[in-house]
């Protein structure tokens, strides 16, 4: 992004679902933010499920909250220059707005930080069959 580590970073679910390796992507914004945690509506085991499943350590999560008194839970809690919302659409940017976070889409912090989204991973078919050249 910018190189300003004094930043707390928190993602949206969804956002995260976007991303081709999710690990990865929370190990690269660990070099250059301060604190860094996934914010949903879903209940709370859906978030610990992903994150568990994706080796994701959070420094916060929404827990039973709704996504805007966690952003503004976190912001209460976490002292930094900057707090940047990474969402999926209007509501998210909205919500950002609203609480006083800065916004960006997943298309532009993967732009900015070049993570590669789960969307331009090429993927084989899953109907074709392999190809078996030993069978007569």
């Amino acid at each position: 992004m910018n190189g300003d580590s004094d930043m707390t970073l928190a993602f949206e679910l969804e956002a995260l679902k976007e991303l081709a390796s999710p690990e990865t992507v929370f190990e690269d914004a660990r070099s250059w933010t301060e604190y860094i945690g996934v914010v949903s509506e879903k209940p709370t085991y859906v978030v610990t499920n992903f994150t568990r499943k994706n080796r994701i350590r959070q420094d916060f999560f929404s827990g039973p909250r709704g996504k805007q008194e966690s952003l503004e839970g976190v912001k209460g809690q976490f002292d930094t220059d900057r707090h940047v919302f990474v969402g999926v659409d209007d509501e998210d940017e909205q919500l950002a707005e609203t609480v006083g976070w800065e916004y960006l889409s997943i298309e532009d912090a993967a732009e900015a930080a070049d993570w590669t989204l789960a969307a331009s991973v090429e993927t084989e078919d899953e109907d074709t069959e392999p190809v078996r050249d030993d069978w007569p």
